[in-house]
């Protein structure tokens, strides 16, 4: 296409209106200036501004994925035996259906409502 004395691609042209949302002038503009043909206008600076703003954003997931790692939990072996102790106290007044969840929370039944007694071990305060 010629524009202004200038031939213009009309591939590009087309990219551009459809890409950008610019009118075939806008585009032609835009394409010129940034061949160094003509010098860019305010318009065509507006016009810019304008795409890239209300351009739509794409997300991609990366082709490098992240490593999964296992994390190993420490049993805490003292609060395993505080619960030990809890569950025999429990049995002892009556509660029913006694299960232990690792070594911090027991669950219960007693007088037909559910319960769920759970143990932590707070850490010190730091200095």
């Amino acid at each position: 296409m010629k524009y202004k004395g200038f031939d213009v691609n009309d591939e590009k042209i087309d990219e551009y209106v459809e890409k950008l949302d610019l009118s075939i002038y806008e585009a032609c503009d835009l394409i010129l200036e940034e061949e160094g043909k003509i010098e860019e206008s305010d318009e065509t600076k507006k016009a810019i501004k304008d795409a890239e703003k209300n351009a739509p954003r794409r997300y991609e997931k990366s082709e490098t994925s992240r490593k999964q790692t296992k994390k190993e939990r420490k049993v805490d072996e003292t609060k395993g035996l505080l619960i030990g102790q809890v569950a025999t106290l429990l049995e002892k007044l009556g509660a029913e259906s006694i299960s232990i969840k690792t070594e911090t929370e027991i669950k219960f039944e007693y007088e037909s409502a559910n319960y769920t007694f759970k143990l932590t071990k707070h850490r010190p305060p730091k200095k």
